[in-house]
């Protein structure tokens, strides 16, 4: 049986809640979360660390948001009241989960899926999320004072260009606060990155007792990249939504959009005759953009276009997303 597995943020939502949420309730909280990030991405794709998981940003942030009052209900409701939905979300969501089988595997926060799913009026039975319990954590008050030197700490350093503030992070998550109590945290949460999406996949696969070929895949960042292989690979259908360099290096079909209206069109090519169905249309809209204005961009990829694809995704993306999500892994 065909069914479609999507990313959330990005493919569906502008949103990347968790740097929405250091922004909102952290003292410079944009910044501290782009840091972080940075590192994540240093970990998991430049010095590709054994048994590093990408999204560990997710993790690594939540005792800093903790000692500031956030807990499940915050994230659910600050989630609910500040979703952007992508122009046509809602309904190409409803219209291509009556066609086909369809979930939604997500690095975000699972209040935020809760919250998503009551907006979009879409089944949480079909979506898999970075599972979190906030409020069961404790945080003494001295190490309450103590993460908020930490936290000072990190935001003076400048961009993470100097070899010792990598060392200095992997001192302060690796070895430090995993030993305080509010260590748990780091080690109870597990984020759903590359490979748990692809554990997320296979579950959704014996749901639906379908194949690999028998996927339409779409996601747009780092955590995505071992989702888009594995479908690659399989002969389902991978595409990078609006995605950055890490996405569209690892799908076969580059969607660059303002809306989600060409993943209703993708779905339903591939509802109707698979894999074939939707390299042909992929094909009759690269011919018939030629001298006309693009409204979307749908493409295959290929090693004389990836350039170009990174340069055209990255640009409508930041558009999309805003100048500082659009930069984000």
């Amino acid at each position: 049986m065909r069914q479609v597995n999507l990313d959330c943020e990005g493919p569906l939502v502008k949103n990347d809640i968790a740097y929405e949420l250091c922004e909102s309730f952290l003292p410079e909280g944009g910044k501290f979360f782009s840091l972080i990030s940075k590192y994540d991405d240093f970990l998991s794709d430049i010095v590709k660390r054994k048994n590093y998981e990408s999204g560990s940003t997710l993790k690594f942030i939540l005792p800093f948001l903790r000692i500031y009052g956030v807990d499940n209900k915050t994230i659910k409701e600050y989630s609910f009241s500040h979703l952007l939905p992508l122009p046509g979300a809602k309904e190409t969501l409803s219209k291509i989960n009556k066609m086909m089988p369809t979930f939604i595997i997500s690095t975000s926060y699972s209040p935020f899926i809760e919250a998503f799913c009551d907006f979009m009026n879409f089944p949480r039975g079909n979506t898999y999320s970075t599972f979190l319990n906030l409020d069961k954590y404790r945080i003494s008050k001295e190490e309450v004072n103590e993460l908020k030197a930490i936290m000072r700490e990190i935001l003076d350093f400048s961009s993470l260009e100097i070899e010792e503030d990598i060392q200095r992070l992997d001192e302060i998550f690796q070895k430090k606060i995993p030993f305080m109590e509010c260590g748990k945290i780091l080690k109870e949460v597990v984020p759903l990155g590359g490979k748990e999406k692809s554990r997320a996949l296979f579950d959704s696969l014996k749901k639906t007792g379908g194949k690999l070929s028998e996927v339409l895949y779409a996601g747009d960042s780092i955590t995505d990249v071992e989702v888009l292989k594995l479908v690659k690979k399989g002969g389902g259908i991978a595409i990078s939504f609006n995605g950055n360099s890490y996405a569209l290096e690892a799908a076969e079909i580059a969607c660059i959009s303002y809306g989600t209206s060409p993943l209703i069109s993708v779905a339903e090519a591939f509802f109707r005759g698979g894999r074939k169905r939707v390299l042909s249309l992929v094909s009759d809209c690269s011919e018939g953009e030629k001298g006309e204005k693009k409204k979307y961009i749908l493409r295959l990829i290929d090693k004389d276009n990836i350039g170009t694809l990174c340069r055209e995704s990255e640009e409508v993306r930041k558009k999309v997303r805003g100048e500082k999500l659009g930069k984000l892994g």
